[in-house]
């Protein structure tokens, strides 16, 4: 019999963004219709928006930190500008409506330039209310365990990732003269 193997181990965000944890929330993610399963493809022409985040098992008197990562950046097998942060919000309340958080750094869709790039959003329960911070001078570079660290925030609740990679360009239709 075969043993379950979580998806977030297999593919790496366990290991390359975040260290091992158990999930005590529920994150589910959806581009427009699109429900973001781990692993799934997504055409980045769907993620010009931010997705809708449905959370559950929250406490409502607590406050969470969701953040959008590519580790892949800019191609899996050079990932020189590992992790690019896509998005980061903070005090969300426990209702889990992340348009009542704060964004600390405005969401930009991915847009990858070659190969398949893994897309992680996880979520983090906040110890209490974020202060003044400042977002990243750059959006490469990005270390989630360091910025999990300096607000203390610990290991992530939930966690949840798809797949994207760069869309073909539209066919030019020949017109007749």
């Amino acid at each position: 019999m075969a043993a379950y193997v979580d998806p977030l181990v297999v593919e790496r965000v366990i290991g390359d963004v975040v260290d091992m944890f158990v999930p005590s929330a529920t994150m589910s993610v959806y581009y427009h219709s699109k429900h973001v399963t781990n692993g799934c493809n997504i055409r980045p022409s769907l993620t010009d928006d931010p997705p809708r985040i449905l959370m559950s098992s929250l406490n409502l008197s607590d406050l969470y930190t969701l953040v959008m990562v590519d580790p892949d950046a800019p191609s899996p097998s050079e990932p020189y500008m590992r992790e690019w942060v896509h998005w980061i919000v903070v005090d969300i309340p426990g209702t889990g409506n992340v348009n009542l958080g704060r964004e600390i750094l405005a969401y930009t869709g991915p847009c990858p330039p070659i190969g398949i790039h893994r897309y992680i959003l996880l979520l983090f329960k906040q110890k209490g209310p974020i202060g003044m911070i400042e977002q990243p001078a750059t959006r490469a570079n990005f270390n989630t365990r360091h910025f999990a660290t300096h607000l203390e925030l610990g290991l992530p609740i939930a966690a949840t990732y798809f797949n994207a990679q760069k869309e073909p360009a539209a066919k030019k239709v020949a017109t007749a003269a």
